[in-house]
This record gives structure tokens, C-alpha cells and sequence, in this order.
């Protein structure tokens, strides 16, 4: 019996994601792991969808993802980001079927100096969740899991960098 060849399918980086051609609509997206004291996550419960979430939007224009993601961070939580983002991750992400809906998503750690535990913020900004509140807390990250929209993919990463 002769050998099969197995030939494998090509990789792309997680810096260059592909976004399915057949796809009728796409968007960039950045999403903001934002840590207090190395340790907590911060998270809240939006509308919509069941699960935890994480600060994130969509990117502007020719905006710079960094840019982009201080300024979402800031306009959904109102908090204020110390140093520069760290790019973890980016992926493809398709949230529904009929008709397909790509996003682009490009996942960043980003620290601040937060007193509160929890609080609540209205989002500001252009954007279709201007005006809804949002109640924040942390979880520990070793206890960061089942976030909605599949916004925990990187959190392993994010344990490791830490």
C-alpha cells in the first residue's frame, strides 16, 4: 500500500487575518482586555446578549487600531488608559450566518488605576450603544470564562503576558 500525502492547509498569521470574500458585510473591530493590579478584568453585562463582555468598537475610518481602542475604552467605561495598548491577538470573526457578518477583531491588554469596584457609564460617542448604560466590575482573570460574542478567546493569552 502505497503512502498517502497529506498536503496542510496554509496558517495566517494572527497579525494578517482574511476575511471571507463571500462575506456581504465586514467591519474592524477592537476589543480592550483593560487590567487592574495584573490581576482583575474588567467587565460588564450589556444588553443583548448573555454573558460578560469587554470594552470594544468598531474602528473608524483610516483610524490607527490604537487610537481606536483608547477611544473606545474611554467612551464605553470612561476610564482612562496608563501607557500604550498591547496588540495580544486578531482574528476573523463571524457572528451570523444568513447573511454571513465578518468582523475583524484585533484584541489589545491595556492597564489603569481604578478605585472603584463598580460603577455605572453611559456610553458616549456616535456609535449605536451611545446613551446605554453600562455597569462595570472586575472578575479575577484566572476566573475570566463564557464571555458573550466569543470575547474570552484571548484571555489565556492575556495570563501568560502577565
Amino acid at each position: 500500500m502505497a503512502a498517502s500525502t497529506v498536503t496542510p492547509r496554509p496558517t495566517v498569521p494572527a497579525s494578517t487575518p482574511t476575511v471571507n470574500p463571500e462575506a456581504t458585510t465586514s467591519s474592524r473591530k477592537v476589543c480592550a482586555y483593560v487590567t487592574r493590579n495584573d490581576s482583575e478584568l474588567l467587565v460588564f453585562e450589556g444588553p443583548g446578549h448573555e454573558g460578560l463582555q469587554i470594552p470594544k468598537g468598531t474602528v473608524e475610518g483610516s483610524e490607527r487600531l490604537d487610537s481606536a481602542l483608547l477611544r473606545e475604552v474611554h467612551e464605553e467605561s470612561g476610564l482612562h488608559p496608563r501607557g500604550a495598548p498591547t496588540r495580544l491577538a486578531s482574528d476573523v470573526w463571524m457572528r451570523r450566518n444568513h447573511p454571513p457578518r465578518y468582523y475583524v477583531r484585533h484584541f489589545y491588554h491595556v492597564s489603569v488605576d481604578e478605585p472603584r469596584d463598580a460603577w455605572t457609564h453611559t456610553v458616549t460617542g456616535t456609535g449605536e450603544e451611545a446613551g446605554v448604560e453600562f455597569t462595570y466590575s472586575w472578575v479575577p482573570i484566572d476566573a475570566a470564562a463564557d464571555f458573550a460574542l466569543d470575547l474570552d478567546d484571548y484571555v489565556p493569552l492575556l495570563r501568560d503576558r502577565l
